[in-house]
């Protein structure tokens, strides 16, 4: 894809959303090889779990019904992608489940980042290439994403417990 072209409102959202996971998860590596306090890793392991649960509802709830029905015989890509999705809402809930002080929690936030990373590429490389090219009202799904993704938002924060 030229890097010129611009991208779909939703292909947009999306990729904004990969960027800014991907930055969250280099400041973790950063403090975890600093071994900052486990508080501030924590605070920012939830955050990055939190964007993951909202993301990975977005594509669930929105593309990944109308990617499947646009790509037809090409639909693999979503499956492959919601298998992904399965396994890093395993990770994430075995980190949401521990403390910072425990064995293996920097090396289970270092994993889902690298398992998000490759699920990333997979989806810039080959789905949305192939969703833009679809006949998929692009940016009407991106109205319907921008919406949903707020109401998720929303619906964390309310369930988040309150900092100690």
């Amino acid at each position: 894809m030229p890097a010129s072209k611009r991208h779909s409102q939703a292909i947009a959202l999306l990729i904004a959303d990969h960027v800014a996971v991907k930055k969250l998860f280099r400041q973790y590596d950063e403090l975890a090889e600093a071994k900052a306090e486990a508080g501030t890793r924590r605070d920012l392991a939830r955050r990055i779990c939190n964007e993951l649960k909202v993301h990975t509802r977005i594509e669930e709830e929105i593309l990944y019904p109308a990617a499947r029905e646009a790509l037809g015989e090409e639909a693999d890509l979503v499956d492959e992608a919601q298998v992904e999705h399965a396994s890093a809402k395993d990770l994430i809930a075995q980190i949401e489940s521990m403390e910072p002080d425990q064995p293996l929690y920097d090396a289970k936030v270092k994993v889902l980042g690298e398992y998000i990373e490759h699920h990333v590429q997979e989806e810039q490389q080959e789905m949305f290439p192939k969703l833009e090219e679809s006949r998929l009202d692009l940016d009407f799904l991106g109205e319907q994403i921008a919406v949903r993704k707020q109401e998720i938002k929303a619906e964390i924060e309310q369930l988040e417990p309150e900092p100690a």
